[in-house]
């Protein structure tokens, strides 16, 4: 499959799909529709995701929200601009002095109530193998009838560079000093450049002061200014001087500061290790006992599933499987895109994993698990703001990821608003597949379950597609625009095969479907 593995390969299945829902336990409520990645490139599935895609394993799927009963708005939060609220400081706080000094809180475990896996895929298990009955023979591209040419040297180019990277570091990926997490924390200066609107404040600028520091200030320069002294320039650069170092002070602490630790002597030690979710990954494979391990565990103990369900097999079909093929472009993160885990290491022991994609617009959390005996460090509420905290460092190479992806956002379902306490952030419109921030969501959902979102009536989606015909897809190894396929296949012309084109580019919208490749047998 030479050149297909820088294209991505779909098999769409017709028709919405009801199952008992994760949520609210409603026996046939989840409806949504789904197709079997083969293979997705990560520009690929970031448009996906932006149209409320979601993958688990190799399954991506997308409820039907005006059908489903518990509608999932997909949720991401602008990472550059967060702000950990009262009660996320209040969090970190509490692992620091279990870290620092071994104290355990006396207060009971209050993590938030998260998915399980069942629930992630709104209750929906993967489809049957049989159903994707593709062999990689199939999937080998050997020609196409496009009418517009594949770029043929972009992805000759991208394979280029991906072997370059081998050839100079190890099959496996290790992370530099960039992307290695570790209890240090903190991040490097982003270089000064004025950015682009939502990205954060311009670092060209003076920094913001606080009114009551200008309020000050004035004061005191019409105090002077009334009893007729004249204070030298010195002196007044000396008063500013001790002001600024008063305001730097009073300025509220980052994220990355909470997340530090203080140099010495530690009573735990925490280590964040980013792996790929790869058996050539050497630091995956030789973990992945300890990590199927803890995942049973979590799922028996916080879920209450059966062995069955959490064993070595499900783990890998739903949390290592990724059809996402891993890119390492020049302007990218240290580590590339593709699928991770990020795994946290307390005193030499495997306490929790989280299941990420780095895209190229954002982190986009998977699933994430720990060990219940570890319950009162929330943990789940630690690793969201990890989380974060790692996707403004990685926006520090990679300039346009600057967003955290949480999946969904289920208004409907009181335990799962947990997410829009990440703020600010953002809510799907279903649509028009704009972003609307959550604040003016919520009036909407209160009054219906299931809401447009974006109050501009007039605004529609600019991603629709308008002629199947330009529609790519893969027949007999060759890559070809559907009006080639019909033209091929005039005698056995089916005219459901155009119902099923127009449903799967409807949902993918134009920019998928003129470059994702859906397979028709």
């Amino acid at each position: 499959m030479a050149s297909g593995k820088s294209l991505s390969i779909v098999q769409y299945f017709e028709g919405a799909e009801s199952h008992k829902c994760g949520y609210c336990k409603n026996t046939v409520g989840s409806v949504s529709n789904g197709m079997w990645a083969h293979v997705l490139t990560v520009e690929d599935y970031q448009d996906l995701i932006d149209r409320g895609w979601r993958r688990s394993g190799m399954y991506v799927y997308k409820p039907i929200m005006h059908k489903t009963c518990c509608p999932q708005y997909t949720i991401r939060c602008r990472a550059l601009n967060f702000q950990p609220s009262k009660s996320q400081k209040k969090k970190m706080k509490m692992l620091t002095r279990f870290l620092t000094k071994g104290e355990v809180s006396k207060e009971p475990g209050d993590d938030e109530a998260m998915e399980s896996c069942f629930e992630i895929m709104g209750g929906q298990p993967s489809p049957e193998l049989n159903k994707c009955k593709a062999t990689e023979h199939d999937l080998t591209i050997s020609g196409d009838d496009l009418d517009v040419e594949v770029p043929v040297q972009e992805i000759e180019k991208k394979k280029e560079e991906k072997e370059s990277v081998d050839k100079g570091e190890s099959s496996a990926y290790e992370p530099s000093d960039t992307t290695k997490l570790s209890t240090a924390g903190g991040a490097t200066p982003t270089p000064h450049r004025t950015p682009k609107p939502g990205e954060g404040p311009d670092t060209n600028r003076p920094p913001c002061r606080k009114a009551k520091e200008i309020r000050r200030e004035r004061k005191l320069q019409k105090t002077q200014h009334k009893a007729g002294v004249t204070v030298c320039p010195e002196a007044q650069s000396d008063a500013k001087s001790v002001l600024s170092e008063k305001s730097k002070a009073n300025q509220p602490k980052s994220l990355e500061e909470f997340l530090s630790y203080p140099a010495g002597e530690l009573k735990h030690r925490l280590e964040v290790r980013l792996v790929l979710a790869s058996f050539d990954d050497p630091g995956f494979s030789a973990t992945f006992k300890e990590s199927a391990d803890l995942f049973a565990k979590y799922q028996m103990i916080i879920h209450k599933d059966t062995p069955s369900e959490c064993d070595k097999d499900q783990f890998q079909r739903f949390l290592c499987n990724s059809p996402l093929q891993e890119e390492y472009p020049p302007d990218g993160p240290d580590c590339g895109y593709g699928s991770f885990h990020q795994q946290y290491w307390l005193d030499g022991k495997l306490l929790a994993v989280g299941v990420i994609d780095i895209l190229p617009y954002c982190v986009s959390s998977v699933y994430f698990y720990y060990d219940p005996d570890y319950s009162f460090l929330s943990l789940g509420v630690y690793s969201a703001l990890r989380e974060i905290a790692f996707t403004r460092e990685l926006h520090e190479k990679a300039a346009n990821l600057s967003y955290y992806y949480m999946g969904f956002f289920i208004y409907s379902c009181p335990k799962m608003r947990y997410k829009g306490q990440y703020k600010p952030s953002d809510l799907l419109c279903p649509e028009t597949y704009a972003w609307i921030p959550i604040e003016q969501c919520r009036p909407k959902l209160e009054h219906s379950k299931y809401s447009r979102l974006n109050s501009d009536q007039n605004t529609v989606d600019e991603n629709a597609v308008s002629d199947i015909n330009n529609v790519h897809v893969l027949y007999k190894n060759r890559a070809m625009l559907y009006s080639m396929y019909t033209y091929r296949r005039l005698a056995f012309r089916d005219s459901d095969e155009d119902e099923l084109v127009k449903e799967y580019a409807g949902l993918v919208g134009k920019t998928c479907a003129q470059k994702m490749l859906l397979y028709m047998r």
